[in-house]
């Protein structure tokens, strides 16, 4: 047992002493850190340039009535063509020309914006929402019906998922937030155990390609050797996995500004959250008094703002109630045996080859599960208690991946413990099998091996 100690001592400190683990454990939160908060602090980021853009409104629908932004304002052009402003264009101080045609209410490209740059898609959109609109009302009000009733009947639904325990306890839940925290903790299992398997068929064929491995060999086992690479490099990769965990945490923390915007406080939701109720008496089941009214629809609209910010406190509060300390000890010990079961295999391959092209053969067998098991990962957080889920989840070559999808939409105890047991036994038999093609393996230069091969190193006796 100490000589195996000691070869996990020299492969752990020999990595974690690397720069490229260094860098990988600085890099890897920031690049997270900004795959989260890149989109979020981006989508906040506005362009402060005035936009001035000149219209020619042959329809005359839409002079004076095009909604300005504190960016986007328009200059509505009398008397004058297309052509005349496109010759002037570069004069101007116009950002574009917008283009509206008589045709506006009966053809969809009706409408043409000139410009010498490409537009931006954000006043595209302003410009198109504002006209779409704008003829919708108009059309409304050529049949006699009042805009305010469709606004006052639009009605947005907010679920709430509350999760009750057999002690009758009652918990919120989100099912978006259980899918995202299972697939990150499926993916990073599958990508740890590809990672650091891959690093240990590397160390192995790069110590039996410089010839160590026959210094090695006259001091401590094979299996010794083999046991010491697996669970130093695991090693590393736990504690990288640590590293980065706060690291994250750290980051999303002190950018939470950007990402997290602010909710309404609790006296504004008491304001405007009975705000439907109040107008429904007893017996009614819909409040259609105020439904015709300039109050019903600011109500509408405060109702909307409302339900987006409760939805978002829903999502934090059920984000809490995530128990975290059980994903990360489960996550631990799936990254574990996932990868002291694939470990032991890539350490069997590196040993029977004396390059990594040869590898290639020897890969797809073992690599067939893992991508297997990522492929039903999508079905796993779909339906996470179908038939599928729960048997590939048992498993014991895609449990790793398949179980931690669907723990944080709760899973029964005994699946987990069932998972874990035979995960564990699993890891044990192949241990036991890689070792014996080790052994063999390990000494054996210059010939190409195959199946056959390696069967018969399995069935040799020492």
């Amino acid at each position: 047992m100490n000589k195996i100690n000691l070869i996990v001592k020299r492969e752990y400190l020999t990595r974690v002493r690397k720069k490229s683990f260094i860098v990988m454990t600085i890099l890897g939160p920031l690049l997270f850190g900004a795959i989260v908060i890149a989109p979020a602090w981006l989508a906040n980021l506005e362009d402060r340039e005035v936009k001035k853009i000149a219209v020619i409104d042959s329809s005359k629908v839409f002079i004076n009535n095009l909604p300005e932004t504190e960016y986007i304002k328009f200059e509505y052009l009398k008397n004058t063509s297309v052509e005349e402003v496109k010759a002037d264009f570069a004069r101007t101080d116009y950002y574009a020309l917008l283009y509206i045609t008589h045709l506006v209410a009966n053809a969809s490209n009706s409408v043409m914006m000139y410009s010498d740059q490409q537009p931006s898609l954000s006043v595209k959109s302003h410009i198109s929402s504002a006209i779409e609109k704008e003829m919708e009302q108009q059309k409304l009000r050529a049949q006699g019906i009042d805009e305010n009733i469709l606004k006052a009947v639009r009605t947005s639904i907010s679920i709430q998922t509350i999760q009750w325990t057999e002690s009758g306890e009652e918990k919120k839940s989100s099912t978006e937030l259980a899918m995202i925290v299972g697939y990150i903790g499926g993916f990073l299992i599958y990508f740890f155990i590809f990672l650091f398997g891959a690093q240990v068929m590397r160390g192995v064929i790069e110590e039996k390609t410089n010839r160590i491995v026959e210094i090695v060999v006259s001091s401590v086992k094979p299996f010794q050797l083999m046991m010491g690479k697996i669970i130093g490099i695991g090693l590393v990769g736990l504690t990288q996995f640590g590293l980065w965990v706060v690291l994250t945490l750290i980051i999303v923390t002190g950018a939470k500004p950007l990402i997290a915007p602010q909710m309404t406080t609790p006296a504004a939701q008491e304001i405007n959250a009975p705000s439907i109720m109040n107008s429904q008496s007893p017996g009614q089941t819909m409040p259609f008094e105020n439904a015709t009214g300039q109050n019903a629809s600011a109500n509408q609209q405060g109702n909307e703002g409302v339900l987006e910010s409760q939805g978002a406190q829903h999502l934090f509060e059920a984000l809490g109630d995530i128990n975290f300390v059980l994903i990360i000890g489960v996550f631990i010990f799936f990254f574990l045996g996932g990868y002291l079961l694939y470990g032991s295999l890539f350490a069997a391959i590196g040993s029977a080859v004396d390059n990594e092209t040869d590898t290639q053969q020897f890969m797809l067998p073992i690599t067939i599960p893992l991508i297997l098991a990522i492929i039903v990962l999508v079905q796993g957080i779909s339906n996470p208690q179908g038939g599928i889920a729960f048997w590939f989840s048992i498993i014991p070559l895609t449990s790793p991946i398949l179980m931690m999808a669907r723990l944080p939409f709760g899973v029964p105890e005994w699946e987990v413990i069932l998972s874990m047991a035979l995960l564990a036994l699993t890891f044990i038999g192949t241990t036991w099998l890689s070792g014996k093609i080790y052994r063999t393996g390990i000494l054996m230069y210059g010939k190409k091996v195959n199946y056959k091969e390696l069967w018969k190193w399995i069935r040799y006796r020492v």
